[in-house]
Formats: structure tokens, C-alpha cells, sequence
């Protein structure tokens, strides 16, 4: 079946790949494709999605974050003419039993890219009625819900190319998205956060693209103030988590402002653990396998946060022997950390990923990209465990982005696969771009906009002291 899939007007590029998630989610089998109205740019936010079932199409509407609902579409065309021609062909045994005078209905207008005053609005309800409506009217929780959207055809329609011919559709409701979720979640109204509390929006999108669900289990090996946890935990799954700052996960600011009391406040199931844990030096023992049905997560990648992983400064450097803590000192201890390339934390994520996950489990992380330098020539992290799926790409400004990896395990893990992925990481260690190595991210995003040592005044030189941003967020 054919579905006219409306999607909101952002974060385009994160549309298409969190329905497909959501689809095999609920069961969808291998029909699912997309198609483009006539005219219309990739861009748009009208697409036509083909799903076995309406059930599917609700459920997916329902849960999804970027979908603003699901049509069963009974008519379209560039004019009021053709839209009438378009729903008197359209088979009477699928219209009548929704037109039936014991139920009752709403007509509701929406438009892209142009608005329409009441008046217009209630001009073009009346235009459709050839249709033969026989129950009666209730806009407040109708039996069924109709709507026409009309997309504008001016030279600018949202910053979209313009297309050639203004597109009219009209279908009945099959499912619509809950709205709710993100204001009852948004940042600003948290109990606890920290400098890299994930947005609840984007939060939301990698639970949907982790098919987080009842039953399941989510890990996630950088967990923070637990922002990515909570919305998985909303969707049903299980939680847990690990971070190698043990102030974050067993204090927080106090008793009554933790990770823990994140999820007290939404009234969710708490993680089943939070453990303080490198991930460079993983407590595992060495047969366990395959625990995790998703990890997710956002690595520390040096922009807002740098990674860290245990030894120290002094002892990564080998001028100072690893020790052991005195009894007396290890309840109030902190230990020492040291730097952790982006490169090593990718390669420690990926093969936590190929051993813990089961099979068919999702890995959904995000990555770093400069966008100046890497161009469409970046290369993603690789294993033999995994196939890549998704990539779906959040620029934050003119030089710099992330990308949103997501990858579904298709082999077993073995002794084999570690060493094939040990090459792979070696090949995609050598030929990746300098800073991700080195780990100077933070520096080549944060480049100063102008070259300060040129600038002089009078024999003066000015220098500015703090770089500026490039750019900003979209």
C-alpha cells in the first residue's frame, strides 16, 4: 500500500533513514519504498513511502519524531479541477466506509510554504462537497480526520528549488505523530545536565534508530548526565550505561540531582546499572558475549568534550609504573586519566560493539566530519561485523558536522574478525585526515575567522585572544 508520508521541516537528512528503522521495527518486510511526488524536490517534505499494512504506517507515526503523519491518499493534482477528478476515480470501496452516517468526521487544511487566512481555508473545504460526507461534523475528536495540503508554488517555498507546478493533496488521517514528547523532555527542564547533554529531539532519533523497544537492552559506554538513556528507556528498553568519570555516574550534585533522579523525574525504570568504566580497558570477563540488543551512543570526539581513558599523563608515557591504590585512600580516590584519540575510541567502540552486541543488535553513534577537508572523500569507521545502513549528516556549521553511523551486526565475533578489523583500522587510521589522529578537532573547528598577527594599527599588532566560531548552528 501507498502512504503519503508528511514529514516536519527539519533535520532532512535524518527523515527517510529513522522511518526505514521504525518499519523494520514493527515488522515491515522487504516492500518498503519511496517515491517522490511529481515535481517535487528531494527536499520536500511530502513523500509517498509503499508499507505492507496500514497498521505499520500508524505505528510508525505514532512513534516517530520527524513524521507529522501518515495518508491514505484519496486524490492530488496541480489544480482544484484535477484534485476533484483525482478522488472521484478513486475506488468507492475504499471511501464508503469512512463517509457512513454513523460516524463522524474533521476537514483540516494545512499548507507548505504559504499561508492561507480562514476565509480561504473554509473556501476550499467547501469546494470539496462532491464528496459524499454523511456522518457529521466534530473537530474535536472526530472518527476520522481528512486533510487537504496544498503545497505553494512561489519562487522561494522554504529555502526548497521551486517546482514547476503547485501539488494538491487530499487523505484520510492513518496516523499522526506525538508532539508532546519533546516538550516534556527538552533540556532546559532536566534535573540533571552536564556540558554534553545530548538534545532530547536528537536523542530520540538514535533510540528510534536503535529500534529501542520493550524487551530490549541499551548500552551506552559514554553515558554523561544519561540524556541518550532516558528517551531509550521511555521507548521500553532496558538501560545501561558506563562513563569513566566516577563523579558523574555516583554523584552527580547531590542525592536528589544524578543520572538516577534523570529518570525519576519522568517516572521511567532506572538503568540496570551505571558503571564507572574505560572503554579503552573494558572489566569484561572474557566469555562474555552478545548481552547488548543496541549500544548507543555519542564518543567524545574533542569538540565540546575530549575523550579520556586511564594511566595518566606520566604513566601512558611509561616514565611512571602503574601502582595500586592504598586501601585507606580508595573510597575518595579520583584516578588519573590521560588523553583518548578519537581514532583509538572509535576502534575500542567498534570492537566493544562486535563482541557484546547480538546478532542483528544496532551500533549508532555519531562522528566528527570537517566538511572544508573531508568534502564527499570522508571514510567512515569500518568492521567485518557490521553493515552501515544509515548515514545521516547534522551540519552545525561552514567547516564542521557530525554524521549519524548506523550499523547492524551481521557476523559472529571471533578471534578472526578481530584481527581483520585491526587491519581495517590501520588502513582507515592511515589514510583519514591528519586531525583525526592527533586529535586536534577542537582546534581546526574553533579556527580564529581572521588571521590576527595581520591585523596593525599604528605599529600595533592586535591579537585577539579567544578564537572565534565558524559559523553557526542550523
Amino acid at each position: 500500500m501507498w502512504f503519503l508520508c508528511v514529514f516536519y521541516h527539519r533535520l532532512l537528512d535524518f527523515r527517510k533513514p529513522e522511518v526505514e528503522a521504525l518499519a523494520e521495527l514493527f515488522g515491515e518486510d522487504e516492500s518498503l519504498q519511496w517515491r517522490l511526488p511529481e515535481h517535487h524536490h528531494n527536499d520536500t517534505p511530502f513523500h509517498f513511502v509503499q508499507l505492507s499494512s496500514e497498521e505499520i504506517a500508524q505505528n510508525i507515526a505514532k512513534r516517530s519524531i520527524l513524521v507529522k503523519g501518515m495518508y491514505e491518499l484519496w486524490g492530488e493534482g496541480t489544480c482544484y479541477e484535477e484534485l476533484k477528478e483525482s478522488i472521484q476515480s478513486f475506488p468507492d470501496s475504499r471511501k464508503l466506509p469512512f463517509l457512513t452516517s454513523d460516524s463522524t468526521f474533521r476537514i483540516s487544511v494545512e499548507t507548505f510554504g504559504k499561508a492561507l487566512t480562514f476565509d480561504e481555508q473554509k473556501e476550499r473545504i467547501h469546494s470539496l462537497t462532491y464528496i459524499p460526507f454523511e456522518g457529521k461534523v466534530n473537530l474535536k475528536n472526530p472518527d476520522h480526520n481528512f486533510f487537504l495540503m496544498e503545497m505553494d508554488e512561489s519562487e522561494e517555498s522554504n529555502g526548497l528549488p521551486p517546482i514547476v507546478q503547485r501539488r494538491i493533496f487530499f487523505g484520510r488521517e492513518v496516523g499522526f505523530a506525538d508532539r508532546k514528547l519533546l516538550p516534556t523532555f527538552q533540556l532546559k527542564s532536566r534535573t540533571y545536565l552536564g556540558p554534553t547533554a545530548m538534545d532530547a529531539e536528537m536523542a530520540f532519533l538514535m533510540a528510534n534508530q536503535a529500534n529501542a523497544a520493550s524487551g530490549k537492552l541499551v548500552y551506552d559506554p559514554f553515558v554523561g548526565t544519561g540524556s541518550i538513556l532516558v528517551s531509550a528507556a521511555r521507548f521500553g528498553a532496558m538501560t545501561m550505561g558506563a562513563d569513566i568519570d566516577i563523579r558523574v555516574v555516583r554523584d552527580g550534585r547531590g542525592p536528589d540531582c544524578n543520572v538516577w533522579s534523570n529518570f525519576k523525574q519522568y517516572g521511567l525504570p532506572a538503568p540496570v546499572a551505571l558503571l564507572r568504566m574505560d572503554n579503552n580497558v573494558p572489566p569484561w570477563r572474557s566469555g562474555l558475549k552478545e548481552i547488548f540488543d543496541a549500544i548507543i551512543c555519542d564518543p567524545p570526539y574533542g569538540v565540546r568534550a575530549g575523550g579520556r581513558k586511564s594511566g595518566g599523563r606520566k604513566i601512558l608515557r611509561g616514565t611512571v609504573d602503574p601502582y595500586t591504590v592504598p586501601e585507606d585512600k580508595r573510597t575518595g580516590h579520583i584516578p588519573s586519566t590521560g588523553a583518548y584519540s578519537l581514532v583509538e575510541c572509535v576502534h575500542d567502540l567498534l570492537h566493544l560493539a562486535a563482541r557484546m552486541l547480538v546478532m542483528k543488535g544496532r551500533l549508532v553513534f555519531f562522528f566528527p566530519v570537517l566538511r572544508d577537508e573531508c568534502g564527499s572523500e570522508v571514510k567512515f569507521p569500518e568492521h567485518p561485523c557490521f553493515k552501515l545502513v544509515a548515514v545521516s549528516e547534522q551540519i552545525l556549521s561552514s567547516r564542521y558536522s557530525r554524521v549519524l553511523l548506523t550499523m547492524v551486526k551481521v557476523g559472529p565475533y571471533s578471534d578472526e574478525v578481530e584481527e581483520a578489523a585491526r587491519l581495517m583500522h590501520l588502513e582507515f587510521r592511515e589514510n583519514h585526515l591528519k586531525w583525526l589522529e592527533e586529535g586536534n578537532i577542537h582546534s581546526s573547528v574553533f579556527k580564529p575567522s581572521t588571521d590576527s598577527s595581520q591585523i596593525q594599527t599604528e605599529s600595533k599588532t592586535f591579537k585577539d585572544p579567544k578564537p572565534k566560531y565558524r559559523g553557526k548552528y542550523v
